[in-house]
């Protein structure tokens, strides 16, 4: 039956359509209400394939960094340029919309396992682990799993695997991109570590303006650039590549610095 439809995870359709609805009314106010979202390019989302499509953006928040870009993916799907306003169009989300991330960040809680059911491909980071760092082999089963993403909808992936800014991006991201050819669509994002706590669920300060760019595709030679080419693409296609440094606002380096020395601590 229709209504008992699962998804390529098995995940029912029905449960994750609740899920986005009732997640994405609780959370339109963070975005359009105390603070302000400014978007530009959302008409590029109308027209991308259905399919193996990976979009690649920078990192602030665990969570409502890609919390706003299901906002603003079904607004843009669902004819809006630009605009959230009118939750209408969480009404009938795209389901086939998934977004990586760390299995252990995604299984710290019970609302975490809710934004999981919403859409995460949880995977197993080889760099770091419980705060500390190591060096572990990727799992097989992690990179199958996004491509069944991409097989079936859109990937959201952030390739620094990290809040922390102007991080090296990991090649892993790199090697998906060539091995498996998806088209890459970049997005820039700005605000969210002013607006909200590490983890994106707190309101830390109130009338921020955050930013969300999403750029046209990039044009990459899948099968004669090296790796290392597509990892620059990605730097500067993010605005994370170390030219961009200067640009940064003064005040997310004193809290990225703070934040660092407090781990650190």
């Amino acid at each position: 039956m229709q209504f008992f439809k699962k998804n390529i995870f098995g995940q029912y359709l029905i449960v994750k359509k609740w899920l986005i609805r009732i997640l994405g009314v609780i959370s339109h106010q963070r975005y359009q209400g105390f603070n302000e979202l400014k978007i530009e390019g959302s008409d590029v989302l109308r027209q991308i394939p259905e399919t193996n499509v990976l979009f690649i953006s920078n990192h602030q928040t665990y969570f409502a960094d890609v919390v706003a870009m299901f906002h603003v993916f079904n607004a843009a799907l669902s004819g809006r340029d630009d605009s959230i306003k009118n939750v209408g169009y969480l009404w009938n989300p795209k389901l086939n919309m998934y977004y990586v991330a760390a299995k252990e960040t995604m299984k710290s809680g019970l609302l975490p396992k809710i934004f999981a059911y919403a859409g995460s491909i949880s995977i197993e980071r080889t760099w770091r682990s419980a705060g500390k760092d190591v060096n572990r082999q990727v799992k097989m089963s992690d990179i199958s799993n996004i491509k069944k993403a991409l097989d079936d909808g859109w990937v959201i992936t952030f390739p620094q695997g990290t809040t922390t800014p102007f991080k090296p991006i990991r090649k892993g991201t790199a090697h998906i991109i060539k091995h498996y050819k998806p088209l890459v669509v970049p997005i820039v994002i700005d605000g969210f570590r002013r607006a909200f706590d590490k983890k994106g669920i707190r309101i830390k300060k109130k009338n921020i303006l955050q930013s969300m760019e999403i750029k046209a595709p990039l044009d990459i030679d899948y099968d004669n650039e090296t790796v290392d080419q597509i990892v620059e693409k990605i730097e500067f296609a993010i605005e994370q590549h170390p030219s961009f440094l200067k640009v940064i606002p003064q005040e997310d380096l004193i809290a990225n610095e703070q934040l660092n020395l407090k781990r650190n601590w």
